[in-house]
């Protein structure tokens, strides 16, 4: 891990033009740019206290170990280098199970309401895209009713809490005196300059291309699928019963490779951004690496968006400011390259790799854990 750490120190610490000569780049051509340091060493030595990774003798270091180990050394870089300004959440699998609402009781609504009292802001930046508050307010009123009863007792004043939807293209504010909680903020006063270049011609034309692809997979793979088209996305969902049919994890892997090959090679997909993607979680995915028989749950479809994380969470920086990345945690489930809409977000601001909602609130717990450490 020591030489790791001197590894991408290295990197970092080299002027941008000079990235692609750093020993790191010629070891892994493809990483990108680190936001803050880590202290690898320091968070194995932490995260073996926990996991014992030394101390086995049968099992090696997994997947989930470095997963972790990245992670604290992420959250103690941010503790020591901050201060930490933006928190931003993914919604199923990060904040609650995959299509389940953040209920009262969720652990994560005292740990979010922690971090509003300490001055950080919170976005949540979903793939689910409404126009209309109440939908929103209908998966997260645990948390919304919790900030208003906040407020009401006295212990937050004016707390900042901005949900981002369909990846980037629709952003609410929390509102103590709305009816659901939730105020819809119009695209001309928080859309990037970048995003004006993208025109409702093109848009169109890379959806067309997108359910073009999402039928053809319908007829090549035999799914017993629905086209579901919205102003910004289109996606396939499984049929309703009686003809309902679990998607093998194979069906939705080929359906979102080709289907993103597809519309990357379209003309409007040549400059216009978007995200192809799936629900798999890694928790998921990797019970069906190890257990050849594991039931799979959750995300059973598969979604072109307009734009993605990264500009939903640039979104939420420049919306509030101008937050910079260095000062930005993106916390989800879905980092892996393939399928993943969560992977986008590490070129706006640091992440962090979550398995399942319980691991959030360890992963908060941690944060709170190393502030009180300083």
């Amino acid at each position: 891990m020591h030489d790791v750490e001197a590894l991408i120190n290295d990197h970092s610490n080299m002027p941008f033009l000079a990235y692609g000569r750093s020993k790191l780049k010629l070891l892994v051509p493809s990483v990108g740019v680190f936001f803050t340091p880590l202290p690898l060493e320091e968070a194995f030595k932490f995260q073996d206290g926990r996991r014992r990774i030394s101390s086995r003798r049968f099992v090696p270091p997994s997947f989930n170990d470095i997963r972790l180990i990245l992670n604290s050394a992420q959250l103690m870089s941010l503790v020591r280098n901050g201060p930490l300004q933006l928190i931003t959440f993914d919604g199923d699998v990060t904040l609650y199970d995959d299509g389940e609402s953040l209920i009262p009781k969720n652990p994560v609504i005292e740990r979010i309401l922690n971090l509003l009292i300490e001055g950080i802001k919170v976005g949540i930046v979903t793939a689910a895209g409404y126009t209309d508050a109440s939908k929103y307010y209908g998966r997260l009123f645990g948390l919304l009713e919790a900030i208003k009863n906040a407020v009401e007792q006295g212990k937050l004043s004016d707390p900042t809490v901005i949900i981002v939807g369909g990846e980037s293209n629709y952003l609410f504010t929390f509102d103590a005196t709305s009816e659901h909680l939730l105020t819809f903020v119009p695209r001309a006063k928080w859309m990037l300059e970048e995003m004006k270049a993208w025109s409702e011609h093109d848009i169109t034309a890379l959806l067309d291309v997108a359910e073009g692809a999402l039928r053809e997979c319908i007829e090549n793979l035999g799914l017993a699928a629905a086209i579901l088209r919205k102003e910004r996305a289109v996606g396939i969902v499984p049929l309703s019963e009686p003809n309902a049919r679990k998607f093998a994890r194979e069906q939705l892997e080929e359906t979102v490779l080709l289907t993103q090959q597809i519309v990357e090679m379209s003309p409007a997909g040549k400059f216009l951004p978007f995200c192809a993607f799936n629900g798999q979680s890694i928790e998921a995915i990797y019970l069906l690496l190890t257990f050849s028989d594991a039931f799979l749950t959750g995300g059973n479809d598969v979604f072109v968006d307009i734009g993605d994380k990264s500009w939903g969470v640039l979104s939420c920086q420049r919306y509030l400011g101008g937050i910079e990345g260095s000062k930005t945690l993106h916390v989800g489930d879905q980092f892996l390259s393939a399928g993943a809409n969560d992977f986008k977000a590490r070129l706006a601001c640091t992440t962090a790799w979550i398995a399942s909602p319980s691991e959030t609130v360890q992963l908060l717990d941690e944060l709170s854990l190393h502030k009180g450490q300083i």
